[in-house]
């Protein structure tokens, strides 16, 4: 019993870890490393990470600047973040790529927000998805003669308890992103 809920528990981790890598890569106004994680530069045949071939600061609050430790390579990283959906265009230099995030229009901070809770729906629909399974194995458990009644009682109840805690996160985590976006 307790290890399912060990289980249970890690998987729902796992979930609010996933939510705030998401939230990290949504682009809200302010220059944010984050956004290049996705963004794959073919280096010598190899599909390379950004932040791997280069050093990705921030110099200003809108300012994104990329300095590659090879400089050849320069061309290579602009164009794959041109090809990105990152939606910025960047500039090169020819010895560093600056990336100038545009403030956000009052319209897009909204469509923004709807992604946010979209994604926090997500997750919500997927911790229940946990606590469905964790019961289903509890139940069986239970029928192996393995489990009480009153243990499986006892389980369905910490199994909720957990998905409640964790749901809540959920509406934490995504109520501060919302905010973010709406006070930039």
């Amino acid at each position: 019993m307790n290890e399912q809920l060990k289980k249970a528990e890690e998987r729902m981790n796992r979930r609010i870890d996933h939510l705030c890598t998401e939230y990290s890569e949504i682009r809200a106004g302010r220059a944010n490393p984050a956004v290049l994680d996705k963004v794959k530069v073919d280096y010598y045949g190899t599909p390379t990470p950004v932040n791997q071939l280069a050093a990705v600061s921030v110099t200003e609050a809108r300012t994104l600047t990329i300095q590659p430790w090879d400089a050849s390579i320069l061309r290579q990283i602009e164009k794959a973040i041109q090809k990105s959906d990152i939606g910025i265009n960047p500039m090169n230099d020819g010895k560093i790529i600056r990336m100038i995030f545009p403030p956000l229009t009052e319209d897009r901070r909204k469509e923004i927000v709807k992604d946010v809770q979209k994604i926090a729906e997500d997750s919500k629909v997927q911790i229940r998805n946990v606590r469905r399974d964790t019961i289903d194995k509890l139940k069986a458990m239970k029928k192996k003669g393995e489990l009480t009644e009153d243990d499986l009682k006892l389980a369905e109840k910490k199994t909720q308890d957990l998905t409640d805690k964790f749901t809540k996160k959920v509406d934490k985590i995504s109520a501060d992103k919302q905010k973010e976006i709406l006070e930039l």
